[in-house]
């Protein structure tokens, strides 16, 4: 089982380890760049979708593998893609460096990294948050059933809304980011049947960096007179973060704790511990476990909510002052984990 931790919204400077943060066409130019530390251990290098820029979740895979290099005495190195044009060009210049372990978090690389691992079979690659459609032994796949901790949200929702309407704003209308959406709502009704859920989905050019798209969905959703809101778009959450300010609606972020960018209208989070899986994988490929495919829920402690925490105290989450509510929370966590409730995957759909 993993250990539980709070993982905070952190920079690239954070940490013990130095990590040279490299871009677009400059990673690809200069075959992946300068070391980021002297380290003898072994090479890690990390590709990202985008820039990490305030996006939370690529924040804490920077972390998860600053993390796995210091912890071997090795050295790391951050390729930021500009956009998913530029994922195949980031690619290419992160094998011909031949690290220890090729790690990129996203479902964006499903076909890069199974073109890589066909042609590199040596080359050792750690997926998180998404796999291959085929199965490759160089390949070690890290995913979330994040669905169960979002049906924990719309539980949380569904005992204190108070209009009787809910929603979600979330990334893409895809299986995979369906599972921030559907299970809110699903939570919601399994404590009170008769509640309504929107859901709607940023989409257009850039659907993880659009805060001022997310933020005009959210006062549409006020318009539907929805009072809890499930935000899942990355860096669009400041958007309906900013909407929320009004004190019309509050919502719940996503993977680290967001209640104090929320100013006070926060509810909970769905905490991810991506960094924590990131690199206990990677430690684990270290170690000559490679290949498979590993998925972290409520019951490994890879999924959790802010509110289950024992710092919820002080956390600047409104469900801290729910206490009776954290406490239904708690039962229903005990049966996802014990097997009684099963929660619906929309990916597996």
């Amino acid at each position: 089982m993993l250990g539980r931790r709070h993982p905070l919204l952190t920079t690239l400077a954070a940490g013990a380890l130095s990590v040279a943060v490299l871009t677009g066409c400059n990673a690809s130019s200069s075959g992946g760049g300068g070391d980021a530390a002297s380290g003898s251990g072994p090479n890690l290098i990390l590709i990202t979708p985008e820039p990490v820029g305030v996006n939370p979740f690529l924040q804490l895979a920077v972390d998860g593998v600053n993390k796995a290099a210091g912890d071997a005495g090795g050295k790391a190195r951050v390729f930021e893609s500009q956009d998913t044009t530029n994922i195949q060009q980031q690619m290419d210049a992160a094998v011909a460096e031949a690290p220890d372990v090729l790690t990129v978090v996203g479902f964006e690389f499903a076909d890069s990294v199974a073109a890589a691992a066909a042609a590199h079979p040596d080359q050792k690659f750690l997926f998180v948050d998404a796999c291959t459609t085929e199965s490759f032994a160089n390949v070690t796949c890290a995913v979330f059933r994040e669905h169960e901790g979002v049906y924990l949200a719309g539980v949380e929702a569904g005992l204190l809304s108070t209009t009787g309407q809910v929603g979600a704003i979330v990334a893409l209308d895809t299986p995979q980011i369906r599972r921030f959406s559907d299970p809110f709502g699903a939570g919601a009704r399994s404590v009170r049947p008769d509640i309504g859920f929107t859901p709607l989905y940023v989409g257009g050019s850039s659907p993880f960096n659009d805060p001022a798209r997310a933020k005009e969905q959210a006062l549409a959703l006020v318009a539907k007179n929805v009072d809890y809101v499930m935000a899942a778009a990355a860096a669009g959450n400041l958007g309906v973060f900013d909407a929320a300010k009004d004190g019309q609606f509050s919502a719940f972020g996503v993977d680290v704790n967001q209640c104090p960018d929320g100013g006070g209208h926060v509810v909970d989070n769905v905490i991810k511990e991506v960094d924590v899986v990131t690199a206990d994988s990677i430690g684990k490929i270290l170690a000559g476990s490679a290949g498979g495919l590993v998925s972290y829920g409520l019951k490994e402690q890879g999924v959790t909510l802010t509110g289950l925490q024992d710092d919820v105290a002080s956390s600047q989450c409104l469900i801290a002052g729910h206490t009776d509510v954290i406490e239904q929370v708690k039962s229903v966590r005990d049966k996802i984990v014990s097997g009684e409730v099963t929660v619906d995957d929309p990916a597996q759909g």
